[in-house]
């Protein structure tokens, strides 16, 4: 008899203990991170954009029975809301790496790029609900599926369903993405806020970022990257592990290509600013051992309408990759 069953579920068990382990700190954290940041804005309400049908979603918590759609509900078991492009507009869409590169850090960074992004993307959806927003998860193999969510169990369901990509994504590389994809639809005028360290090949990332602005959608685009990404701190013979199985380097002697590395660097980060100015979306770099309310602060007024929200939020630079290639992590060689 295969093995393959029990060895399956024992890995299956492995992954559910993990998801449950890290999913209640976590969630305490961005509460934390969100309930300092409340102390000092408010609420982002703004007018949606035209009141044409969008789609019809399920019945949630919180909703009134006067939306309930008896028609569409008459159809199925569910019970269905008539949902209008001016309300899907109002729901503000997180996307955030799931991609292996993500799950890296170095000495001069106290957590992984992958558990900032998280803690940030909670975070901001936690400010958003207590604001009375709707959350909607961009994560094509969520159970949460299109679903927006909003009301008091709202945050607990989205990291849910977040904590469950992300462990799906670990577990099948297939499904991982390091830069959003086009599989789910998105309401016009929605405002859409993307997590990730943006370090694939700058065309990569345009033809990713114009399908977006294509819907069109109101974007932010926050790089969370490691301080080592820019310093390139080691030194000696370095050999540079890929997390990606994209080739591992040896490199003889690190402070000879640091130079180099810096100058492409630049021209990478620079790249990635113009083109998202090209496409009108916002754009900021967020450092791991940076506090992350700085960075959920300045998001959080980059979202709001107001003479606040225009340009580029201010933030650290910094980028890793060898430009275009897998994301490595340094081991002595």
């Amino acid at each position: 008899m295969s093995e393959a069953g029990p060895v399956s579920s024992a890995r299956d068990a492995r992954r559910a203990e993990a998801l449950g382990a890290a999913l209640p700190p976590l969630l305490v954290a961005a509460r934390r991170v969100a309930a300092t940041v409340a102390q000092g804005v408010h609420g982002r309400r703004r007018v949606g954009q035209g009141d044409s049908f969008w789609q019809f979603r399920p019945f949630l918590p919180g909703d009134a029975v006067a939306r309930i759609d008896w028609r569409q509900s008459a159809k199925s078991d569910r019970t269905f809301v008539r949902e209008t492009e001016w309300e899907a507009a109002q729901t503000v869409c997180l996307w955030a790496d799931s991609s292996a590169s993500m799950r890296w850090r170095s000495r001069l960074a106290p957590v992984e790029k992958g558990e900032r992004a998280a803690l940030l993307l909670l975070a901001l959806a936690a400010l958003l609900l207590r604001g009375g927003e709707r959350v909607r998860l961009m994560a094509p193999h969520s159970p949460l599926g299109t679903q927006s969510l909003s009301g008091r169990d709202a945050l607990e369901k989205l990291a849910q369903g977040f904590m469950q990509s992300l462990m799906q994504a670990r577990a099948e590389p297939a499904f991982a993405e390091s830069l959003p994809s086009s599989s789910l639809p998105l309401p016009r005028y929605a405002s859409v806020v993307l997590f990730g360290d943006f370090l694939d090949p700058l065309s990569a990332v345009q033809t990713s970022l114009a399908r977006l602005a294509a819907v069109p959608v109101n974007a932010y685009v926050m790089q969370v990257l490691d301080p080592a990404e820019l310093a390139l701190p080691f030194h000696g013979r370095v050999r540079f592990m890929d997390l990606e199985e994209e080739g591992d380097a040896l490199i003889p002697r690190v402070e000879g290509v640091r130079e180099a590395y810096a100058e492409r660097f630049t021209r990478h980060q620079d790249g990635l600013a113009a083109l998202c100015r090209a496409l009108g979306f916002r754009f900021s770099t967020h450092m791991t051992d940076q506090p992350p309310e700085q960075a959920l602060l300045a998001l959080y007024l980059a979202l709001a309408p107001g003479p606040e929200a225009s340009g580029e939020a201010s933030g650290s630079v910094a980028l890793f990759r060898p430009f275009g290639g897998g994301t490595l992590g340094a081991a002595r060689g």
